[in-house]
């Protein structure tokens, strides 16, 4: 077939690689079936923007531009006022019945719950937007996000948002009821962050009636958690305690210990020799720069909080700069007392090497949030209704599962040996499309565009 030199002219070309593969995994895991059939009005929309999301991690304000340069779903303009109206248009009830479907196109056996986020907002007419313990240490209001994951897939399950000041055991029960009667009572373990921690919120879980199953992080502010370092810091650093967990390997002990006189609880103690030494040197290096800017001119660092931390710069009439400056080594053995070590409790998991894997797979959800957060626009809640943010979160959420599936495919088949996601789809996205008349002609694929394709299954496009 040919064409006039007029007909190439006006014809256009468009990026369209990274977008057919978004929309082959969503083909495939049963993502764009649980949306046409949830919000039939408006799932076309709702995917783009979700892609959009991945591709871009600009703000929703661009989105038309994307559009126009993206071979994706037909959906005409999406201009930034037509976006306002999508994210005030889809209903609770809309949202739910997605939460169904795609929960119904999932086989998982059993879930995790996450308890992970913080999401910032400048709104004060946000229902669930309140003050309270801040993730990123932002003086801003919040709400919390709670996830249900697929424990075998990996994959978003459900999200729910609550009110930013709560951080109990009632608020998590709460939520857990509404995840109980979407997985249809299929066993769920709560996996937590040690932001959660307090003595508390654990009795309250260990006395509860439906018998909670959870795995948690003990911070080191608690003294349960320095006495179980102290108890194994002798003994643990041995072949014997060793585990590997993919190219890593840390030491580990598990110890049925009491919590309470009513309860027992089983203690994973974890050693990371290598992340100790890091730290340390680390700390070294930083301490001693900053005592020879400190020894150069010490009047000028004498206030400066850094340097109060771990020098102690005194009056001295005999030094010829007035000062003397010296480390102090209480704090460095302080800081360094902990480095490395990590404590997990649970009344469930009893092997030391399976908790730190379901805990590891919270910290890659965790990474997919600070995706939401940083790279997706969702850091800070542009918006001013309460319907608004809960769809705004809905989009994101759509992305998270994208977002999931390729991080599993990458760590399945080693591509980030090779490339890092933000890559792999830059590489995708310079296939292109070019109309010519009516006359979509596919621009060849390159070596690394056939692998990823082939990696992820997905047949290569014609």
């Amino acid at each position: 077939m040919t064409f006039s030199i007029e007909e190439i002219q006006r014809s256009s070309i468009k990026d369209y690689g990274a977008f057919y593969l978004f929309q082959s995994i969503a083909q495939s895991i049963g993502l764009l079936r649980a949306l046409e059939r949830a919000l039939p009005n408006y799932w076309q929309e709702v995917f783009n923007l979700a892609c959009y999301l991945i591709s871009s991690g600009d703000p929703f304000l661009y989105c038309e531009d994307w559009i126009n340069s993206t071979e994706c779903l037909p959906v005409g303009s999406m201009s930034s006022q037509r976006i306002s109206e999508l994210l005030a248009a889809i209903s609770p009830d809309s949202r739910e019945a997605f939460y169904q479907e795609w929960c119904q196109c999932r086989s998982e056996q059993e879930y995790l719950a996450l308890d992970i986020t913080s999401v910032s907002s400048y709104s004060n007419l946000i229902e669930d937007v309140e003050w309270g313990y801040n993730r990123d240490k932002e003086a801003l209001p919040q709400i919390n996000l709670c996830m249900l994951m697929g424990e075998k897939s990996g994959l978003p399950i459900y999200q729910t948002a609550y009110s930013g000041s709560l951080k109990d055991v009632s608020t998590l029960k709460t939520t857990l009821s509404k995840m109980n009667a979407l997985s249809k009572g299929k066993p769920t373990l709560i996996v937590m962050d040690k932001g959660f921690f307090s003595t508390k919120n654990v009795n309250a879980m260990l006395n509860d009636a439906a018998k909670l199953r959870f795995v948690i992080s003990v911070p080191f502010t608690s003294g349960f958690a320095k006495k179980q370092v102290e108890s194994e810091r002798k003994d643990i650093d041995s072949l014997q305690n060793t585990m590997v967990l993919g190219e890593d390997s840390v030491r580990g002990v598990t110890k049925l210990r009491a919590w309470n006189k009513d309860h027992k609880i089983y203690t994973h103690v974890y050693y990371n020799a290598m992340k100790a030494m890091k730290l340390r040197e680390n700390l070294y290096a930083h301490v001693a720069l900053l005592k020879e800017r400190a020894e150069a001119h010490p009047a000028a660092h004498l206030q400066e909080e850094e340097y109060s931390k771990y020098l102690l710069i005194r009056n001295s009439e005999k030094s010829p700069l007035g000062y003397t400056v010296s480390i102090k080594e209480e704090a460095i053995r302080q800081e360094l007392e902990t480095g490395g070590w990590m404590i997990l409790i649970t009344n469930d998991v009893t092997n030391a090497k399976e908790a730190l894997r379901i805990y590891r797979e919270k910290d890659v959800v965790e990474k997919g949030f600070l995706r939401l957060k940083n790279s997706l626009d969702l850091g800070r809640l542009r918006v001013h209704k309460d319907g608004i943010m809960q769809n705004k979160l809905f989009i994101g959420f759509i992305s998270l599962i994208l977002a999931a599936h390729i991080h599993k495919v990458m760590l399945e088949k080693n591509l980030y040996k090779k490339m890092t996601m933000k890559k792999l789809l830059i590489t995708l996205s310079k296939l292109r499309i070019q109309v010519v008349n009516g006359t979509r002609i596919l621009f060849p694929l390159t070596k690394n565009q056939s692998t990823i394709y082939k990696a992820f299954n997905v047949k290569e496009p014609v």
